[in-house]
């Protein structure tokens, strides 16, 4: 059998431990031990080696709860270091997009490819390519999961991820193999099912996902949604969910810490306003969007002694602009109405609503507009000397420089892809 471009096969690739990995790829010394990341501020974990997983560390788990067991079982803990995954998922992204006509990036880690004019027999060979391919070029390994539908695609993913004899590549193209994983898969780990809707089948008396198959559409739309019956038709092999390989446009851009330290001084808030302000219209830019609506909020930490406050404040932007300036002095307004002196805030963001392309924002007989206008040449220009240098940026006054309200990262790694000053370094 040849797949042409009516049919309809699936290609999941999936870096394991993607953060964690990236680590290791820059310091062989870890492989084979385990390996956590730590979230924003160093507060818990949101990354794991297959090591660290063993030894019973949970997902998401606070560091302070676990710092006896890392110090016993030796550890190694690395801060966020975003620069460093965000270029290697950009790497990984390339190799993929130079083997398959078609990608969908569905994460950071994670893309859906299309099989054209390729064999059933073809299917797992191209599977193994990929998976070398990516290894030999980026020193990441990934798991890749072959199917006819993107949910069954993501059940052949779980499987040769988490069992060694498919070699990280599995192929469900044969109805009766797809019976037999469905039989194996956990209802709780099928994607769009997830652990409520896994409660309620269990009641039902359905366990597995080749049960969850045999439930009647009629049965699932009247207790369920639509969207479920979507997926257990995706499971019966029936393509209901099509690879997007052009992003649709985000409904929001948005950009929050909590912060290094408690901070009190509205000099200090507006530093970190304005510098989350310039990320988001980075973003924004970078999409080729405006933003019609600012939204700004503030809070204090929830699990401390004293009055809990937050409060958040927007307002429109007419018309839409992208220009950081701009928006920052829109954010800084905003802050100063929602801030309460004498309280010691533990955290800040931004939100960039109402986007529009650039191309779409109507004209106005009394407002510049963006597009074509001297800021977006200017914005222009500053996005590509970023963009280019590896020795720094250049960035708004507004900011700040010193930023001592920086979130913590005490085992922070080095930008080993981006940064001349911190190429990894080989000994004789």
């Amino acid at each position: 059998m040849v797949f042409e471009k009516g049919d309809k096969i699936f290609i999941l690739v999936d870096c394991n431990n993607f953060y964690a990995s990236c680590e290791r790829v820059f310091n062989p010394a870890l492989r084979g031990k385990p390996v956590v990341v730590l979230s924003n501020n160093d507060g818990c974990i949101v990354a794991r080696s297959a090591e660290a997983k063993t030894l019973g560390l949970d997902m998401a788990a606070p560091v302070f709860k676990n710092r006896d067991l890392i110090g016993r079982h030796g550890i190694k803990v690395y801060s966020s270091n975003y620069v460093l995954y965000g270029d290697m998922s950009r790497r990984v992204m390339a190799i993929l997009s130079r083997l398959a006509p078609e990608i969908e990036v569905y994460s950071i880690d994670e893309a859906f490819l299309s099989a054209v004019g390729m064999s059933a027999r073809q299917l797992p060979d191209f599977g193994r390519y990929i998976h070398r391919a990516v290894q030999q070029q980026t020193g990441l390994t990934v798991s890749v999961g072959i199917a006819p539908t993107k949910t069954l695609a993501k059940v052949a993913n779980h499987f040769a991820k988490r069992h060694e004899q498919h070699g990280g590549v599995l192929c469900l193209t044969d109805p009766a193999m797809i019976r037999d994983y469905l039989s194996r898969m956990p209802l709780a780990k099928i994607w769009g099912i997830g652990r409520r809707k896994a409660r309620f089948f269990e009641r039902q008396r359905i366990h597995n996902g080749l049960q969850l198959t045999a439930a009647s559409d009629r049965w699932i739309k009247k207790y369920l949604t639509v969207m479920t019956l979507r997926t257990v038709w995706e499971l019966r092999g029936i393509s209901c969910i099509p690879l997007e390989t052009v992003p649709a446009h985000k409904k929001g851009i948005g950009s929050s810490r909590s912060f290094g330290r408690d901070v009190s001084r509205l000099a200090e808030m507006e530093e970190a306003v304005a510098a989350y302000t310039a990320r988001c219209a980075e973003k924004l830019r970078q999409q080729g969007l405006t933003a019609g609506h600012i939204q700004v909020f503030i809070a204090t930490d929830a699990f401390k002694d004293g009055p809990y406050y937050e409060n958040a404040a927007g307002n429109g932007i007419s018309p839409p602009t992208a220009a950081t300036p701009l928006l920052t002095a829109r954010a800084t307004d905003l802050l100063k109405s929602v801030f309460r002196p004498g309280l010691l805030y533990k955290r800040a963001g931004v939100m960039l609503l109402d986007l529009l392309p650039q191309v779409q924002v109507q004209a106005d007989l009394f407002e510049h507009v963006y597009q074509n206008s001297r800021s977006q040449r200017l914005m222009e220009t500053i996005d590509r000397y970023n963009r280019r240098t590896n020795s720094g940026k250049l960035m708004w006054a507004a900011e700040g420089m010193g930023k001592p309200w920086y979130m913590r990262q005490a085992h922070k790694s080095r930008r080993f892809t981006t940064r001349w000053d911190e190429l990894a370094v080989a000994y004789a």
